[in-house]
């Protein structure tokens, strides 16, 4: 068996947990291997919407084992919040998620020490979200770490020993906590800590490939999206871990030899929150009016998502750097009012034009070179197969296939579930 990996390809909020949600009932595990709980999965169902930060979003489906990876960030306090609501709606979450003792812990000094770094930055700020995520990854890497295992073995003392090294760094940054404050985020999350612990800690490498070896099938589910990948997004604006397939094998303890099908997903558009380059942002009513018919806001965080039209260039660079198998375009229904869609086919970079996508976006002066397509001008959200397509938006998916080489297998026309089509040709 091999396991399967579904990532996002653009900035993150492609609408990859109505993806997963959609996909697994084929699956019998749904892991999610990197990122902390900035990264929203928004799924709608029964006239119902769910957020989730950190939980793999095949628990919404019966008899499926979820696991978090080690690759991932958690903070207690988010996570048991999270929970906690899942198991109001009447999911018995402790009997179908399990959590790796690698996973990394954010404290509540972690958050504060984010927003200090971030103050700090001034007008090259990042634009994170403040919950302590970068500065947990910077502990991981520096080696200094706090780990769900180690509940198990001296906490209590390795959590006074990093809490320290963060409020030495606090007072440099002169951004010393309030005591009573830090005192009462503290026993907050100290409790959050004895709540995470009922559940099943597992050494999640060992569990995920011997579930592999026993033939059970696996989904691996990635946060965020490829172009915040720390190594090659859009550095420095990314997030602080690898978004792309390589983190399924780092996040989760699974060899490369063991990757079957890789799902990349996309919007009809582009979007990006926070700040950083995007080359096909429209700062005109044309984005605006994506951004309305799309509701792009921020589902952890509410913040409004830049608007722009697709950038192949990107799309392509994505493509190449995961291996992407199959495409799953999202949001198709989105672009339903538009008499031309427009789509970045290459940059113009000092006079040159190119198809690569380029090693700074951020010092350059990028000029996309767009294909202008005409528009279908028609209500997709009730249509439930493809024949019902209209021939400009086959024509829509017929261009993208061919520029991206890779064949679009799922279209996605609603936040519905049932507004999902698979093209089984294309598979």
């Amino acid at each position: 068996m091999k396991v399967d990996v579904l990532l996002g390809l653009q900035w993150g909020d492609e609408g990859k947990g109505k993806v997963v949600d959609v996909l697994t009932p084929r699956y019998d595990v749904v892991a999610r291997f990197q990122g902390g709980p900035n990264a929203g999965h928004t799924l709608e169902f029964d006239n119902k919407k769910y957020v989730l930060r950190s939980i793999p979003s095949g628990i919404f489906q019966s008899g499926q084992t979820n696991i978090i990876g080690n690759g991932v960030v958690l903070d207690p306090v988010l996570f048991s919040e999270e929970a906690r609501a899942l198991e109001q709606s009447g999911i018995n979450l402790k009997d179908v998620l399990k959590i790796s003792r690698k996973a990394h812990l954010i404290m509540p000094t972690h958050r504060l020490l984010d927003a200090a770094l971030e103050a700090a930055k001034g007008k090259a700020k990042i634009g994170t979200t403040g919950k302590g995520i970068g500065p947990t990854y910077t502990d991981k890497v520096s080696r200094n770490g706090l780990r769900l295992g180690d509940i198990e073995h001296r906490f209590e003392e390795k959590y006074a020993e990093a809490r320290q090294r963060h409020l030495d760094r606090l007072a440099s940054l002169g951004a010393m906590p309030d005591p009573e404050e830090l005192a009462t985020l503290e026993a907050k999350w100290k409790e959050a800590i004895e709540y995470i612990s009922q559940y099943d800690i597992i050494d999640s490498e060992h569990v995920i490939n011997r579930m592999i070896d026993e033939g059970k099938s696996v989904l691996c589910e990635g946060a965020q999206g490829t172009l915040l990948d720390v190594d090659f997004g859009s550095y420095p604006f990314v997030t602080s871990s690898n978004t792309v397939c390589a983190g399924a094998c780092t996040g989760l303890g699974v060899a490369p030899r063991r990757i079957g099908e890789v799902y990349g997903i996309f919007k009809a558009y582009c979007t990006r929150v926070g700040s950083g380059p995007f080359p096909t942002e429209l700062f005109d009513e044309t984005g605006k009016k994506i951004r309305d018919i799309g509701h792009e806001y921020g589902a952890v965080t509410g913040r409004e998502r830049r608007c722009g039209w697709i950038d192949l260039v990107a799309l392509r660079y994505s493509i190449m750097i995961n291996g992407v198998t199959q495409l799953i375009m999202m949001k198709s229904d989105v672009l339903d009012s538009f008499e031309t869609i427009k789509a970045c086919t290459a940059y113009e970079i000092d006079g040159k034009v190119t198809r690569d996508f380029p090693f700074n976006l951020d010092d350059v002066e990028v000029k996309p070179v767009y294909t202008e397509l005409k528009g279908w001008k028609t209500d997709m959200t009730s249509m439930r197969c493809e024949n019902e397509f209209p021939s400009e938006f086959k024509a829509y998916l017929d261009f993208l296939e061919k520029e991206l080489a890779t064949p679009i297998t799922i279209v996605s026309i609603g936040p519905d579930r049932t507004q999902t089509i698979e093209r089984k040709d294309r598979v």
